[in-house]
């Protein structure tokens, strides 16, 4: 029952408190939207001055270029192993916590400090850290040189691309994982000890299939975030390459449009990409959410 304290005291005010953020999603968000794909079917000139009709002739140039689908396998390939690292590593921190094990107190803490961080300074941060000359494996390069070398080595980068994308993504999916499992009653997990359950046991047969809500929650949130989030790492840590090794389909678009100002170009992979998120997100609700059980 809702208490007369709860409701608003005028109806009009409830939209007013939401009006601003509305009116920063529209302006920032939907006209955007909107705006690519209405240049999609346009050829723009970069300075103003008319733009003229050309119908789907941007998608099939877009289509036919292989860089584009470079750019697409490489956002594949980043989404599916920055994201399945981004769920496991704090779902295994999360149980961890549950546990009580020493310094689990402390340690949630300082595992939701990387939240207040912005993407840019992550990258600047990882940049440093994983320095060949001054980072953490000087150490590795003094004992077999040459072995880690971001700046000349493709499959380094994109390495230290998917760590920095990681270690942004723990504090989110964290703090959803350790409240799923703090939310199981204790009950189950004593029953399960005395039908003979062990720890391995009871994760995979009481925990996992009741914080199943908060796991499909951080998977599809992930999968979908993992596609624009790697631009301000991308552009603070190796701006596409080396030879264009780290460029991501949304570095790309930024690319193309900014500095080649292709705005149809560049307008059309992002009409493409929009699709292919929703796509990505309606697909997880059909094979994965059917799934979900919410009832306890």
């Amino acid at each position: 029952m809702t208490s007369e304290s709860s409701l608003f005291s005028h109806r009009w005010l409830p939209l007013l408190l939401v009006a601003p953020l509305m009116l920063l999603i529209v302006l920032f968000f939907y006209v955007p939207i909107f705006q690519a794909f209405y240049w999609s079917f346009f050829l723009e000139r970069p300075f103003g001055g008319g733009s003229m009709f050309v119908g789907w002739d941007n998608f099939a140039r877009v289509l036919s270029d292989p860089e584009f689908w470079k750019a697409g396998q490489r956002t594949i390939v980043f989404m599916v192993c920055g994201s399945t690292l981004a769920v496991l590593i704090p779902l295994i921190l999360a149980l961890a916590a549950d546990r009580k094990i020493p310094m689990s107190l402390p340690a949630r803490n300082v595992l939701v400090w990387p939240k207040g961080v912005a993407g840019a300074s992550i990258g600047v941060v990882f940049a440093f850290i994983f320095n060949p000359f001054v980072g953490l494996l000087v150490p590795l390069n003094s004992a077999f040189p040459g072995i880690w070398a971001p700046g000349i080595d493709g499959t380094d980068a994109f390495i230290t691309l998917i760590a920095a994308h990681v270690w942004g993504g723990i504090p989110f999916n964290f703090v959803i994982l350790l409240a799923g499992l703090q939310s199981i009653p204790r009950s189950l997990h004593q029953a399960a000890a005395m039908d003979g359950a062990g720890p391995w046991r009871r994760i995979f047969d009481v925990q996992l299939p009741l914080i199943a809500p908060q796991l499909f929650l951080t998977l599809v949130l992930e999968f979908t975030e993992s596609v624009t989030s790697a631009f301000s790492l991308i552009d603070t840590m190796t701006d596409g390459g080396p030879g264009g090794s780290t460029t991501l389909l949304v570095y790309k678009i930024y690319t193309d449009g900014f500095s080649g100002y292709d705005l149809s170009g560049a307008s059309t992979q992002t009409t493409i990409l929009m699709v292919f998120v929703v796509l990505l997100t309606a697909a997880q609700f059909l094979f994965l959410g059917r799934r979900v059980s919410y009832d306890r």
